[in-house]
């Protein structure tokens, strides 16, 4: 998400600091840089010469030239405006007491995400003990009826639909009635799209907003489809005067230029954004965290929401105080190998960590087989022998390769990497999270390069830096003596 355009800012934010001295004339030089950036990252024209009018003002002042650290001051300038131009953004969904029906209505093209987004909300919903209701009111396709249904028995969220009634109208109101018999409180209604705006669409929207009065009225826009989406924006907008976006797909290639746009085009702001295809990827969008991501300073408040959401908290506490004695098995490297073999989740946490988005291509190269292939070596191992590997010597290699399917050399290089992998969790004990997604980034980042197996002609030693190593030693070193002082 965004890449390009924080490549793009980065450089240009670079030629600034490259100067000797910043006086106006190359103050310029660097902002057209900046603009170029944006243009590239596809934010609308009429927005980014807005966006470089106010940061130029501010910039090529007396104020910022003379300063002791000016391009510290520009960097601050660009932020304040990217915040500004996103912002702000009222994430409540203004739902009604308890006893009283919210009806939320959400609209978009047909492929921009709508039904799957109705059932992210409908669980954002259940999860904060609210009652939400689903209902099928995109009559045009039989097959998003299906769709909705399914998401309603995967969430546990009841689903209403009628297959036999023709006017969308009369569903969204029988619907609302069926809410207060089943004791739902959020009416979520999943209304019809089209492969391009109609006047047949606009036209059923606008009948379904005069009445049935939702509470809320919701677009869904696809952020892959770039200018489309924030021009689809503006007419639903004009049309019905919608209330929030939810720009999906911003986990893709979407090189962020609607996200930038659509607030100064419409009006109106981004209130969640999907993240992923998972039912749970949908996230409230805060623009000073995003213009914090755009140039490249991380953001570190969502970074601990999603560790506290993505990871079983009581289980990290266990294997913490376990580190801390020292203690790390084989049982232990699976589970945190399973942890951090998710392509996904890890770029998505480390794009949140300022200064590590050069990681993201060797997180690409990620071979998800190959941890397969490790976790069989694992599991053909005795107790006895995931406990200590000093207890594995070439017979038993030869034994849990046969049960792995795989070469004894491999069961070799598999003990190699948790022996790295023990130094760099035993070091970890006691820091903090920025240091701890440092050094497991530093170790995904080698298993990405040098694979796990079938390249056996990587030495693992240097996946670790040399700091990471000494660490590791010496952390090794101290378990080590602490036992000894124990027995």
């Amino acid at each position: 998400m965004f890449e390009s355009l924080q490549d793009g800012l980065s450089s240009a934010l670079k030629s600034l600091s490259g100067q000797g001295k910043l006086t106006e004339a190359n103050m310029r030089e660097g902002l057209k840089l900046v603009e170029r950036s944006l243009l590239e990252a596809d934010v609308s024209f009429d927005v980014a010469r807005h966006f470089m009018k106010n940061v130029t003002e501010k910039a090529v002042g007396e104020k910022v030239l003379k300063a002791l650290k000016p391009q510290q001051m520009v960097v601050g300038i660009v932020y304040e405006e990217l915040q500004a131009l996103m912002g702000p953004v009222d994430h409540s969904m203004h739902l009604k007491g308890k006893g009283e029906v919210t009806v939320l209505m959400m609209c978009g093209l047909q492929g921009a995400g709508k039904t799957t987004t109705c059932g992210k909300l409908g669980k954002l919903l259940k999860d904060g003990q609210r009652k939400p209701l689903l209902v099928a009111a995109d009559l045009q396709r039989p097959a998003a009826i299906d769709q909705l249904h399914v998401l309603g028995d995967q969430l546990g969220i009841p689903v209403y639909s009628d297959r036999q009634e023709k006017d969308p109208v009369k569903v969204c109101n029988a619907a609302v009635a069926q809410a207060k018999k089943l004791g739902a409180d959020v009416v979520i209604l999943d209304t019809a799209g089209r492969l391009h705006i109609d006047e047949e669409l606009m036209g059923q929207l606008e009948r379904i907003d005069k009445q049935v009065n939702p509470q809320q009225i919701y677009l869904v826009v696809d952020a892959m489809t770039g200018q489309d989406a924030v021009n689809s924006a503006k007419v639903f907008n004009d049309a019905l005067e919608i209330d929030g976006v939810i720009m999906t797909k911003l986990d893709g290639d979407a090189r962020g230029g609607a996200a930038l746009s659509v607030k100064h085009v419409t009006g109106v702001p981004i209130k969640f954004m999907g993240t992923g295809e998972k039912l749970d990827a949908l996230e409230p969008f805060h623009p000073d965290r995003m213009a914090q991501r755009i140039l490249g300073q991380g953001d570190i408040l969502t970074l601990f929401e999603t560790a506290q959401k993505e990871f079983d908290q009581e289980q990290m506490l266990a294997q913490e105080e376990k580190l801390k004695r020292g203690e790390f098995t084989l049982d232990d490297f699976r589970k945190q190998m399973a942890m951090i073999a998710k392509p996904g989740l890890m770029q998505k946490m480390l794009g949140m960590m300022p200064g590590m988005g050069q990681m993201r291509d060797a997180m690409n190269q990620f071979d998800e087989g190959e941890m397969k292939g490790l976790f069989g070596i694992i599991d053909s191992m005795t107790a006895a022998e995931k406990s200590n590997t000093k207890l594995i010597d070439q017979s038993r290699r030869r034994r849990i390769a046969a049960g792995a399917g795989c070469e004894p050399h491999q069961v070799g290089e598999l003990i190699k990497q948790y022996e790295a992998m023990a130094g760099v969790m035993t070091a970890m004990a006691g820091k903090g999270i920025r240091e701890r997604m440092k050094m497991m980034g530093d170790l995904q980042s080698g298993l990405a390069q040098g694979g796990t197996l079938g390249k056996q002609k990587q030495n693992t030693g240097k996946r670790l830096s040399t700091s990471d190593k000494k660490n590791a030693r010496k952390a090794r070193e101290a378990a080590l003596r602490k036992r000894k002082r124990k027995g």
